[in-house]
């Protein structure tokens, strides 16, 4: 990629997000680029598919759960269609690396619902209870368990007791008690991956004339 080319992206992505410097948005626009360019797929498509981008998670930000990282990835690819184009990549690592508590929520909501309608439902927690706990062998007393932790998550976290959790709940929660920001399932990375991807993206700062 050119650097005019470089230089155009960042402007445009630069009016949008202000917590990376000038020269912190080139490297990860070329890291983009060099991640799609490593990547087998179509070549009129400019993005990270689901898989490549669940390898970066899984190799940079060292998550492991399957579940979860699929629903970072919709979290990220605000315009659903299924590509994580370099816009999408920047905002998502903004969150990421140097989002403030109230973006960190916000996404980390949006990673837990996935109907599109606003709210975690019942079901999704039961489903996202299910894949974060150890199963014991009897399948009903697993269905029972996780039934009663969801009873437990709800009488928690649904204020207004409809059956589901709201932006306004999960807020609400969160911010009364803060470990309960990744309650159903860890999807955003701990620090210290933080620091190796930004020393890996931008490690060419101080040396390559940005």
């Amino acid at each position: 990629m050119d650097r005019k080319t470089v230089q155009k992206l960042v402007g445009s992505i630069g009016s949008t997000v202000t917590s990376f410097t000038k020269s912190e948005l080139e490297c990860l626009v070329k890291l983009f680029h060099t991640f799609v360019k490593s990547n087998d797929i179509r070549p009129d498509i400019v993005g990270l598919d689901r898989v490549a981008f669940r390898r970066i998670l899984h190799s940079i930000f060292g998550m492991t759960d399957d579940s979860l990282m699929n629903r970072v990835f919709s979290a990220f690819d605000k315009d659903k269609d299924n590509f994580i184009n370099v816009n999408e990549w920047v905002k998502g690592l903004s969150v990421f690396l140097r989002g403030t508590f109230e973006e960190k929520l916000k996404f980390c909501f949006e990673a837990y619902y996935l109907n599109g309608d606003g709210y975690i439902s019942r079901e999704q927690i039961f489903d996202m209870l299910k894949n974060s706990l150890n199963q014991p062998s009897n399948e009903e007393e697993s269905y029972e368990g996780i039934e009663e932790l969801v009873d437990i998550t709800l009488k928690k976290m649904d204020y207004d007791n409809d059956g589901k959790i709201s932006f306004a709940d999960f807020e609400k929660a969160v911010k009364e008690e803060r470990l309960l920001l990744e309650v159903f399932g860890p999807c955003l990375p701990e620090a210290k991956n933080c620091l190796e991807f930004e020393a890996l993206a931008f490690k060419h700062i101080l040396t390559s004339g940005f």
